[in-house]
């Protein structure tokens, strides 16, 4: 038997670190105890997984250090029935049933820190079919068949961009991996990294071998310390195991590779502004052309990919490119990893295949909206996507049909929002990023999204003018049309799609000073229902400002002069008295 504790960065900040190390000083004899990355299922950390052999027989969640002992007892005599109310509901497998996981296919099931567990799932055998039985064109074009795209976001054919650094010329080139993951809400390449980074490692090092690259580079935001760590254990075990180093498996190829941490600018999410930033510069965007495939790193050959593209290709070497192709759809192929956040009952790590819709996505995986609130919109693409509203469920995930919608695919951040979300105050957010990551090169981008911002941010203070969404709409493309690289042309996403499709509530922010959602703090009002108060004076003792009046049991009343909005009237309230309009 062993116990196995899922340590991904969302088990850890719930306390598996914890729970690891109380199940540690209790373990029974003969029993092992190990770690894995993350199953994907954030909600419902810290997990804890028990094997009987190679065979999963029971998972725990949401386990504590406490109980520990009851769990190494339940183990040692073999009746985990003891247990029972730590068990999974078997509604919430559904979360796992309705994926297909290729990028994902090892995460929480293996050792990350453990090279010969990644072995024995098949392990850098794609490498090895690479090298003894494929030349270069022929892993190129295996992928071609596979239809991969970039993961990234811009979504280009993956082959096309390594035969472009491939038949360059040059006889230096080098492989980079963005892994300089920023959009808020996303964490699907950290989770990968975490979780399997022998994946990341095996599709670098054929993708290497593919182009003609000696150098391979991971650029990786150093927020990210647990991710770095594994992948560091990773490469040091890889180059003992002869997989990384001179002439590898006793072939003519050789490459090494090695971490960049970056200083966290979003706008080296941007492949030239990252090239920029690895030279050693300040993360600013070149002009294309010359792409990188023709003048990158050091103004030689270069290829970047993400993460999630990288870990789908040792799994398409090994099952072949046409396997891989009958997922997804006609013109989108294979999966796509998404961090399902926001609203949802259940959140976490997905993998699903093109051609799933947004609303199965949500209401199949996800389990619908918490407390039973209505979904208002899906944010996705992050600070570069869009808003799709809720009468557009229905839209086929693939590039097109959201890009139809005026949102983005993007690097797979999914927002859910429910009905009190205010999509003003959600465009001002996300322009608030934008204008703060924005790399000042040039004029539209540094100075039209901080107009934008300025506009948003007085809308929603009650100080918006008839004219702002005029304004705005010809802020946003200018800056659309104007900016140099991808951050600024994006930007003004999320601003124009809820300008679409929820006017009404920029409206009602300008002409009648009223936030519908009740979110934006300078134009709520609250009150008390007089058929509801029974005059507990709670709220009157709570109130900081001594802006509600009121005799014992009898009913009270706000005064609006002196009301500084706080909400703690609305919290404190035991009887749903206190209303916000």
């Amino acid at each position: 038997m062993k116990i196995i504790v899922g340590e991904g960065s969302c088990g850890i900040a719930a306390g598996a670190g914890k729970v690891y190390s109380a199940i540690k000083e209790v373990l029974p004899e003969g029993v092992k105890l190990g770690i894995t990355g993350c199953i994907g299922m954030c909600w419902l950390e810290p997990i804890v997984d028990i094997y009987d052999g190679e065979n999963l027989v029971k998972r725990l969640v949401k386990v504590e250090p406490k109980q520990a002992e009851l769990i190494a007892l339940a183990v040692k005599n073999n009746d985990i029935k003891t247990i029972e109310s730590l068990f999974i509901d078997e509604k919430d497998m559904e979360f796992l049933e309705k994926q297909t996981r290729i990028a994902l296919r090892n995460c929480g099931l293996i050792d990350p820190e453990n090279i010969d567990e990644y072995i024995k799932n098949g392990g850098y055998e794609a490498l090895k079919k690479s090298l003894f039985n494929l030349n270069a064109d022929s892993v190129i074009e295996q992928i071609k068949i596979s239809g991969l795209a970039g993961r990234g976001g811009a979504g280009f054919p993956t082959w096309f961009k390594w035969n472009a650094a491939k038949i360059s010329e040059g006889d230096e080139k080098f492989l980079i991996c963005n892994a300089d993951e920023g959009d808020p809400g996303a964490f699907m390449d950290r989770a990968v990294i975490e979780s399997d980074p022998h994946s990341l490692i095996e599709g670098m090092l054929i993708a290497s071998y593919a182009i003609g690259a000696k150098e391979a580079i991971v650029y990786i935001r150093a927020e990210y310390p647990l991710a770095i760590l594994r992948l560091k254990k990773a490469i040091k075990q890889a180059e003992e195991k002869g997989f990384i180093g001179d002439n590898i498996l006793g072939t003519d190829f050789s490459c090494h590779m090695r971490i960049k941490a970056g200083a966290g600018a979003f706008v080296c999410g941007e492949e030239t502004a990252l090239i920029e930033s690895l030279e050693g510069s300040r993360g600013m965007p070149r002009l294309k052309p010359p792409f990188p495939a023709q003048s990158g790193y050091w103004h030689k050959p270069s290829n970047i990919n993400n993460v999630e593209t990288f870990a789908n290709v040792p799994w398409i070497i090994s099952e072949g490119g046409d396997k891989y192709a009958a997922l997804g759809t006609e013109k989108d192929k294979g999966t796509k990893v998404f961090a399902l956040t926001g609203k949802t009952n259940r959140g976490g790590l997905i993998e699903v295949p093109m051609g799933k819709t947004l609303r199965e996505v949500i209401f199949d995986i996800g389990a619908g909206i918490r407390d039973d609130k209505d979904i208002k919109a899906i944010q996705l693409g992050g600070p570069s996507g869009g808003c799709i509203p809720s009468n557009l469920l229905d839209t086929v995930i693939d590039y097109k049909s959201l890009s139809d919608t005026g949102a983005i695919m993007g690097s797979g951040g999914m927002v859910v929002m429910d009905e009190d979300t205010c999509m003003v105050n959600m465009a001002k957010f996300f322009l608030d990023f934008t204008t703060k990551e924005s790399c000042g090169k040039c004029t539209h981008c540094r100075i039209g999204t901080k107009r934008i911002y300025e506009i948003l941010d007085r809308i929603t203070k009650g100080e918006g003018k008839t004219e702002d969404i005029d304004t705005l709409k010809e802020l946003c493309y200018a800056v659309k049309d104007g900016a140099l690289c991808g951050l600024g042309q994006t930007a003004p996403n999320p601003v124009l799609t809820t300008l679409i499709y929820f006017i009404d509530e920029y409206e009602a922010h300008i002409n009648e000073k009223r936030c519908p959602a009740g979110e934006c703090t300078a134009l709520r009002k609250y009150e008390i229902d007089i058929e509801k108060c029974t005059g507990c004076t709670l709220c009157a003792r709570k109130c900081p400002t001594n802006a509600i009046d009121g005799e014992v049991k009898q009913i009270h009343t706000i005064n609006q002069d002196l009301c500084i909005k706080c909400g703690e009237c609305y919290d404190v309230c035991r009887f749903d008295a206190v209303k916000v309009r």
